[in-house]
Formats: C-alpha cells, sequence, structure tokens
C-alpha cells in the first residue's frame, strides 16, 4: 500500500458516490483512504432524499486528529454543502496540510438533480479551495456554474477551463460527459498546456459516483507520485472499466464496479 489519502466529503448512503466510492477507489488503486465527513445524505440510485451538514468545527477536527497522526500525501475534497464548511476545511488545510496536493472536486447537483451546495457557498468555494487545488475537476454543469460560460462544444470547454485557470489553481480537469456527441472529450488544462483525453460513450444508467471516482482516483495517483497528465489518465482507465463492468444495482443511476480493476492497476 502506497499513498495517503484523507478524503472530506459527503457520506451517500447507497455507497454509489461521495465517501463510500471515494474509499473503495481510493483502496483498489493501492492507497490508504482516511476520511472526514462533511455531510450526511439519505439517498439511493433514485435521487437524494435528505441531506444533513455536519457541524464545521467538527468537520475541521476529523481532519486534524488524521493530518495529526496519519498524515496524508494528498486531500481529496468533494461535497461541503454550504459556506461555514468549506472555510473550515480551507482553514485546516492552510494550517496543515503543508504542500500535500489538494484535488477539489467542486460537487454542486447529484446526477438526480438534487442540490448538494447552498448556491451562496459558490463564491466562498471560488475563494477558498480553488486558488490551494492542485487540480479542480468539474463536470460542465459545475463548470458553467463557476464561470457564467455556456458549454456546447470543445472550445467552449476551453474557455471556461482558462477561465477557471485564473482563479488559482494548478490545474483544471473539464470533463465533457455532458454533451451529447457519442465521442466524449475530458480536458486537462495546466500552465503548461492541454491535453484532451478522448474516448467512445458508454450508453448505461448505471453512472453514479463517476465524479467523485475519478477525482479520488486522481488524488490516490497524486499520492503515489505520479504526476498530473498520468494520474488522470490511469483514473480515467480505472473509471471507465468500473463503469464497463458495473454490477447494475438499483432503479436508477445504479453505481460502478470499484473493485472490479483492482490487479489492473497497481
Amino acid at each position: 500500500m502506497k499513498g495517503r489519502v484523507l478524503i472530506v466529503a459527503g457520506s451517500d448512503s447507497g455507497g454509489g458516490a461521495g465517501i463510500q466510492a471515494d474509499i473503495k477507489a481510493v483502496s483498489a488503486l493501492g492507497a490508504y483512504a482516511a476520511t472526514a465527513i462533511a455531510a450526511l445524505t439519505a439517498q439511493n440510485t433514485t435521487g437524494v432524499y435528505g441531506v444533513l451538514p455536519i457541524d464545521p468545527a467538527f468537520v475541521a477536527l476529523q481532519m486534524k486528529v488524521v493530518l495529526e497522526d496519519i498524515g496524508a500525501d494528498a486531500l481529496k475534497i468533494g461535497m461541503l454543502a454550504n459556506a461555514p464548511v468549506i472555510d473550515a476545511v480551507a482553514t485546516e488545510y492552510e494550517m496543515r496540510g503543508g504542500n500535500v496536493p489538494l484535488v477539489v472536486d467542486p460537487v454542486m447537483i447529484a446526477k438526480s438533480g438534487h442540490h448538494l451546495l447552498e448556491p451562496e457557498a459558490m463564491l466562498t468555494l471560488r475563494k477558498r479551495l480553488l486558488p490551494r487545488a492542485a487540480i479542480v475537476t468539474p463536470n460542465l454543469p459545475e463548470a458553467e456554474a463557476l464561470t457564467d460560460v455556456p458549454i456546447r462544444d470543445l472550445d467552449d470547454m476551453r474557455r471556461a477551463a482558462e477561465l477557471i485557470l485564473t482563479f488559482g489553481p494548478k490545474s483544471v480537469l473539464l470533463k465533457g460527459g455532458h454533451l451529447e456527441d457519442d465521442r466524449l472529450y475530458d480536458l486537462l488544462l495546466t500552465e503548461e498546456g492541454e491535453t484532451v483525453f478522448q474516448g467512445e460513450r458508454v450508453h448505461t444508467p448505471h453512472t453514479h459516483g463517476t465524479g467523485c471516482t475519478l477525482a479520488s482516483a486522481i488524488a490516490a495517483g497524486l499520492a503515489q507520485g505520479l504526476g498530473t497528465r498520468d494520474a488522470v489518465a490511469r483514473a480515467r482507465a480505472y473509471v471507465e472499466t468500473a463503469i464497463l463492468t458495473a454490477p447494475g444495482l438499483g432503479h436508477g443511476h445504479g453505481p460502478l464496479n470499484h473493485l472490479h480493476t483492482v490487479k489492473d492497476f497497481p
């Protein structure tokens, strides 16, 4: 086991996204997962039925005790729900995170359409966490919310990613799964340039938790010493296989098969 990842995110009672998906992905890729739970959700494959934010001071305390004892080689941020929690997480990272790479997945809207980030928290996220991130991993609706740039094609993705990069992160991975094409594009933009990852769309409803899983897989790679591009490439391959081998659970957007590819991704 190589690489320690501290995950700060919400819990998914259905097990397909959030903290549960994060732990599975990090573990499958051979790293160690620790957690600070920032919110509880009551959800399954058909939707989110309730959200209970955790007291910001207790979220910070979870981070503090893990970082002081076990430590971390990367931090992954997922659902934080509101501005006070974002502030608490950012402050704790500033105090104890050091130069540990920070992966920020700006979770705003569940696949079911339920809002997971309070609208007034958007500015806090942009000001407190994005400038500290090694990589930010928005999907297209999240990127549109962050930038007010409508995204309809790859050129729009470039414009939005370039704008997000001005907020301070070292790199942006803009995920293109919400475009209509059968050909998928994920755009990685760094200060050194861009990489466009391409693939074929898998027509399946079993994609719940893909964003959480991808960001945690990237964090595992960074924790293990991979460069940003290699961490993203490995994470994308891992998620693709997890989608293709999804167990088909539930009556809505089902979970991935997080553990199928353990042997293929040392």
